[in-house]
């Protein structure tokens, strides 16, 4: 029985193999795209407050790996490797600066200003430049992706890159460099207006 079994899922997968070895005009599962999106449609606009200070481009491989309890992954299973790129902003929300954050002495030579602390934003991941590297899939997860698309696993796989970069970014100094850049704008830009002496704190702790 389980040689039978076995002879059968041979056949099917040789059977798969020829189909997808056909030209597109003779493949009877072949498809065809057709866009019937309709416009973007405008739902808010809001004002940014902001200084972008630092930008980060980051690469991760993502080696992901499912097996099933009882079968060898010849049958059943999948390992992907995933290259993600993308990128991470760091930024300083001046919409934040309170009451008395930016004070003056009497002749208006120097000027103290307290900043808010560099944030991350979300990680943009470069769809266009991260891509399934390698994939192994076991008999039965070949003919399943034969006949139905899996996109909670391209999903997952968008998703575990980003969260991948995000930590690394976290990791990497990206916020502090945005302060100092932060810094450096707001001494050149006060400079520039008059003040002497240009003093530059922070309000709460990173």
């Amino acid at each position: 029985m389980i040689a039978f079994l076995v002879v059968l899922l041979a056949l099917a997968y040789a059977v798969l193999q020829a189909v997808h070895a056909l030209p597109h005009w003779l493949n009877p599962f072949s498809e065809q795209t057709k866009d019937r999106s309709g416009p973007a449609v405008l739902q808010s606009i809001q004002n940014i407050s902001r200084y972008e200070a630092a930008t980060g481009q980051f690469q991760v491989v993502v080696d992901l790996e499912k097996d099933a309890q009882f079968l060898p992954s010849q049958i059943r299973g999948r390992r992907t490797l995933f290259v993600g790129t993308g990128s991470v902003d760091s930024y300083v929300d001046f919409s934040h600066l309170g009451n008395g954050a930016v004070t003056t002495d009497k002749n208006r030579t120097s000027v103290t200003i307290r900043l808010p602390h560099a944030r991350l934003e979300k990680t943009n991941l470069d769809t266009k430049r991260s891509y399934v590297f390698a994939q192994e899939r076991g008999l039965f997860d070949r003919i399943g992706d034969f006949f139905s698309s899996n996109p909670n696993q391209q999903q997952q796989m968008y998703q575990l890159a980003a969260q991948k970069i995000q930590d690394a970014a976290g990791a990497s100094g990206l916020a502090a460099r945005a302060d100092e850049n932060t810094k450096q704008m707001i001494m050149n830009l006060l400079r520039g207006l008059g003040f002497k002496n240009v003093t530059v704190t922070y309000a709460t702790s990173p």
